[in-house]
């Protein structure tokens, strides 16, 4: 039998958080402070799934994986290489491509669900 993953921050069967924060040097605006709870890692190590926040700020970004999002809470602003924003709030689903260039930026607090699909090795 399969058992079901449920993702959750806090309490027994919650997962060890991963507190982050980027280099100094590619901080364009803000602390920009992150915590990561992953639930799931499989597929050979290529697929991630669980639930990630950051604290305000501004941050390039450049996706060589996909991701899908689901805002949980709070507002963000991606922004890609030729200057296209995306304004995504609480509630708004959505799919980074692998590809992706530009930056991320944090307005309000933002936590999400997240499923991460890593390039093939092969």
């Amino acid at each position: 039998m399969t058992d079901l993953i449920v993702m959750k921050t806090s309490g027994r069967k919650a997962p060890k958080v991963d507190v982050g924060a980027p280099d100094p040097a590619k901080l364009i605006k803000g602390k920009y402070k992150t915590k990561t709870w992953n639930h799931f890692t499989g597929e050979g190590e290529r697929l991630y799934c669980g639930i990630w926040e950051s604290t305000p700020g501004k941050v390039p970004v450049d996706y060589v994986e996909w991701e899908f999002c689901h805002f949980i809470e709070g507002e963000a602003i991606l922004t890609n290489d030729k200057g296209k924003k995306w304004k995504l709030k609480k509630g708004d689903g959505f799919i980074i491509p692998a590809g992706f260039r530009g930056t991320w930026e944090t307005v309000k607090k933002v936590r999400k669900h997240y499923v991460i699909l890593m390039p093939d090795k092969t």
